[in-house]
């Protein structure tokens, strides 16, 4: 004769009462890319790979490298480059005036 309570007592579930008992961190705030993946017994970051002086960064993953490239920040200095590239580098003086004809 089997116990069918008992059976039923002890089922286990991978969702919802499994969800429940989530509630230590291993990853916090990184200081040098500022997501949450600076493992914290592990100190590293499984983002950009602080304290490493080199950022992580793979070829194997091309939107993550698009995410932190050059062009997605203000680039003060490279957005007037090519315009002063065309320009010849020119400082210190004025434009030419362009003189409309006389038609």
């Amino acid at each position: 004769q089997v116990n069918l309570a008992l059976v039923t007592v002890f089922k286990m579930t991978k969702g919802t009462t499994s969800f429940g008992k989530r509630h230590n961190k291993s990853h916090t705030a990184c200081r040098r890319c500022g997501k949450t993946s600076y493992h914290i017994q592990k100190k590293t970051c499984s983002s950009c790979g602080y304290p490493a002086k080199k950022m992580r960064n793979f070829n194997w993953g091309q939107k993550a490298k698009g995410r932190r490239t050059v062009g997605t920040g203000r680039m003060r200095y490279m957005k007037t480059l090519t315009r002063r590239f065309k320009n010849g580098f020119r400082e210190g003086t004025q434009a030419k005036k362009m003189i409309a004809s006389k038609e």
